[in-house]
């Protein structure tokens, strides 16, 4: 199995960054290749989790493709017979874009889509969960928390974050990159 992500944001923000690293740690990083690395020094930074190329994902030979965007027709199933998987490496807008769908699936034709539900994911959480159901997990089987709130300051002033996506839950937590949740609560603004 293989976890391809086409980086189609113009550097490796640390925001990305860190969910490279989560999804990479959670599907294990021989089984991940980024694409669409522009620059010399992302491609170094991104090596440690994952095989990293500048080429993009639409010149490069595939195996039982399967492209995951958010508009696709049918939802993933442990049924399907992929080998690899495509994701849009993106930055989420809110409300979504379609930007998956301009910038990939418009391009790769031959490819079968799936989507993971209606709710725009992180790019971790969907790699996640694409493995959870090619593992045998079935998508109505797992659990989501939408739009979670996270907690930047405690104190006499309290200050939160919406965060506009699905995240899925195991074991009764949410499944989200401690560094990414630290670079929230130290980012002075966002």
């Amino acid at each position: 199995m293989k976890f391809i992500i086409e980086h189609l944001e113009e550097k490796i923000y640390p925001w990305c960054l860190y969910e490279y690293e989560h999804l990479s740690h959670f599907v294990g990083r021989e089984k991940v290749l980024f694409t669409k690395i522009a620059s010399k020094d992302d491609l170094v930074k991104i090596k440690r989790y994952g095989k990293a190329t500048s080429e993009s994902v639409l010149g490069i030979p595939l195996e039982k493709p399967c492209l995951l965007d958010p508009k696709a027709k049918k939802t993933l199933t442990s049924g399907d017979n992929f080998t690899t998987f495509i994701f849009g490496g993106i930055l989420g807008d809110h409300p979504e874009r379609g930007r998956t769908e301009k910038y990939l699936t418009s391009k790769l034709k031959n490819v079968k889509t799936r989507n993971l539900g209606k709710k725009q994911m992180s790019t971790d959480t969907a790699v996640i969960v694409t493995k959870l159901i090619a593992d045998g997990k079935e998508f109505k089987d797992l659990y989501f928390k939408d739009d979670p709130v996270i907690e930047l300051k405690k104190g006499r002033v309290r200050e939160d974050i919406i965060l506009p996506y699905r995240y899925l839950i195991l074991n009764k937590k949410i499944v989200i990159s401690e560094k990414l949740l630290n670079y929230l609560k130290m980012k002075k603004s966002l």
